[in-house]
């Protein structure tokens, strides 16, 4: 079953987000306010399901955990720029 959600969360971060949201409460845990994942939601949500993911109430974030998010960071940067780039027609 983890396998099927990462592949799923692979081509589709938003839902993956949505599904852990719902039905966890990593998102819970991770962020204070429904604000920053909803906005997470909207603009970043591979980057916002990495950190909740790796997020623990103890030491939050911290090491190798972070290489992971700046990862995930730049796959969700460069998904907005390709998707900025085809609209522009180059």
């Amino acid at each position: 079953m983890a396998c099927l959600f990462a592949i799923l969360t692979g081509f589709f971060p938003r839902l993956g987000l949505l599904i852990v949201w719902i039905f966890t409460n990593e998102v819970d845990q991770a962020y204070d306010t429904w604000i920053l994942p909803l906005l997470g939601l909207i603009f970043l949500p591979l980057t916002t399901l990495v950190y909740a993911l790796f997020y623990s109430p103890v030491g939050g974030v911290d090491g190798i955990e972070w290489f992971w998010v700046v990862l995930a960071f730049l796959l969700d940067i460069g998904a907005l720029g390709a998707g900025a780039r085809s609209r522009r027609g180059d």
